[in-house]
């Protein structure tokens, strides 16, 4: 049992113990390494000015996958046996790298407070070819704001770098040395104790499930940390860490996608990015609504049991699991059980968990040629933003008339409302536009929407109105557009 981290930053080799292994990486970055090009702005995961890159083994062990994480709300304990790469790493011997120069040369920096950012999420794009036309480079960089508004330079960067050939950072910090030195730090369990101003904190990460189900068996008090993007916010509003963390970033076997017979099936550490991915082709629906998930930064990192367990009611993945009848399969010392989404919630955040029990995967029927499915997100702006109102219509119809409904609703009530009222009244109906208007007041009237900064009651009652209407005029012109 290790009572370190190990984790390579810049190529150097950091052993971190003690209460500097539970601060978060932008502070050990500033305050311990005096790298304060790293630099905080929201401490909210929102405007990426904190951005770095985070290298891991790749599947094959040939070299290292380096994707954008927002450092500001990613805690060291999490960075056991990884390379992180700050803004001071990535220039070349000699001379800046392709994308340094490009904002140079095309002035894409104006102040400057979020010139860090952009210029490493750029960096990993160029890293993972996610660049090609204009549209890439703006979607690729949602993650980052620029106050000053300099965004038509920072484009004109990114394009000019693209021209220009720069090394890759496992050609930068040759691949072969990290993974070996990163290869034998994978078997260890980990236990980090350190002495915060509000008394003794204690993180335990393992290496197994075995050893994490038995952990939580005895301590079933600890707080999971998968992504930890809701925590590392929370901790940074507040000050307030939690006193016993289970760190599950270590355990392999809950890290997987994988698709068989028609369902999609994910380990609890599955991330947002990796999903995303897999279903560009196989759920395109959700991969659009994913594709609204945060930023890449927050989709590197978040996982889908940490968004399953965190419970918010405008969590922007529960309409889509809710409509497909997806399953939560939870594993404790006693063995492992599955649990219905629209069972798993028993409250405004209260889970169907027992002690001492982890969400270890999820399983999700995938939409087929027969469902008509359509997912939808509210919010103030399109891209990084929280949900105002969330909702997912999965319906199947036969000669125009509706056999199967599937309605779930977000931020109209404590959790995800599944209405059944709405659903009772479109199966057996024509596929009418007053089919779907009867079926907009009957949920209305079967929601408890509240009052908030993001949208008053009335409001998001009539949006749920509204989304019917919406829906059924979508499909109808998809409908048309089909038949031309």
């Amino acid at each position: 049992m290790r009572d370190s981290i190990v984790v390579f930053i810049n190529g150097q080799r950091h052993e971190v113990r003690g209460p500097a292994a539970l601060l978060t990486l932008s502070d050990y970055l500033r305050r311990q390494c005096g790298l304060v090009g790293t630099k905080i702005v929201c401490s909210e995961g929102d405007c990426g000015a904190c951005t770095v890159l985070v290298g891991r083994p790749t599947a094959d062990g040939q070299s290292l996958d380096y994707q954008p994480i927002d450092s500001c709300i990613r805690f060291m304990f999490q960075l056991d046996g990884t390379h992180v790469v700050s803004v001071e790493g990535i220039a070349e011997p000699g001379s800046l790298n392709a994308v340094q120069q490009a904002m140079v040369d095309c002035h894409g920096s104006q102040c400057g407070f979020c010139t860090p950012g952009f210029v490493m999420t750029m960096t990993g794009m160029l890293q993972n070819g996610g660049v090609g036309d204009e549209a890439a480079w703006k979607h690729g960089l949602t993650g980052n704001l620029c106050r000053c508004t300099g965004y038509t330079q920072i484009l004109e960067a990114g394009a000019e770098a693209a021209r220009q050939s720069s090394l890759t950072l496992n050609e930068r910090y040759p691949a072969a040395e990290l993974l070996a030195a990163i290869s034998a730090l994978a078997g260890d369990d980990v236990a980090i104790a350190g002495e915060l101003a509000d008394g003794e904190h204690a993180v335990t990460a393992p290496a197994t499930l075995a050893a994490a189900l038995e952990f939580l068996g005895e301590h079933p008090d600890a707080t999971v940390a998968a992504g930890a993007t809701d925590i590392g916010v929370r901790v940074n509003k507040t000050g307030v860490l939690p006193y016993r963390l289970l760190d599950v970033n270590r355990i392999a076997e809950l890290d997987f996608v994988s698709v068989d017979d028609g369902v999609l099936h994910c380990g609890a550490r599955a991330s947002w990015a990796a999903i995303e991915e897999a279903t560009t082709e196989i759920a395109p629906e959700f991969h659009r609504i994913l594709n609204r998930f945060g930023g890449p930064q927050i989709r590197a990192a978040g996982t889908i049991a940490g968004n399953i367990a965190n419970g918010s009611p405008i969590a922007d993945s529960l309409p889509f699991l809710f409509v497909m009848q997806a399953e939560v399969e939870t594993t404790s010392a006693a063995g492992t059980r599955t649990i219905p989404i629209d069972q798993f919630y028993l409250g405004y955040k209260q889970l169907a968990l027992e002690p001492g029990e982890l969400i270890t995967g999820v399983q999700i029927p995938l939409p087929t040629a027969a469902d008509q499915l359509r997912l939808y997100k509210i919010s103030r702006r399109r891209d990084l933003d929280i949900s105002t109102f969330t909702a997912g219509i999965r319906l199947r119809v036969d000669a125009g008339e509706i056999t199967l409904a599937r309605v779930a609703l977000g931020g109209v009530g404590p959790t995800v409302v599944r209405a059944s009222a709405a659903e009772a009244v479109l199966v057996g109906a024509p596929l009418e536009e007053a089919t779907f208007r009867a079926a907009g007041d009957a949920a209305a009237r079967e929601v408890a929407p509240i009052s908030d900064v993001r949208g008053a009651a009335e409001y998001r009652r009539q949006l749920v109105r509204n989304i019917f209407v919406k829906y059924f005029l979508e499909t109808a012109a998809s409908a048309t557009a089909g038949a031309l």
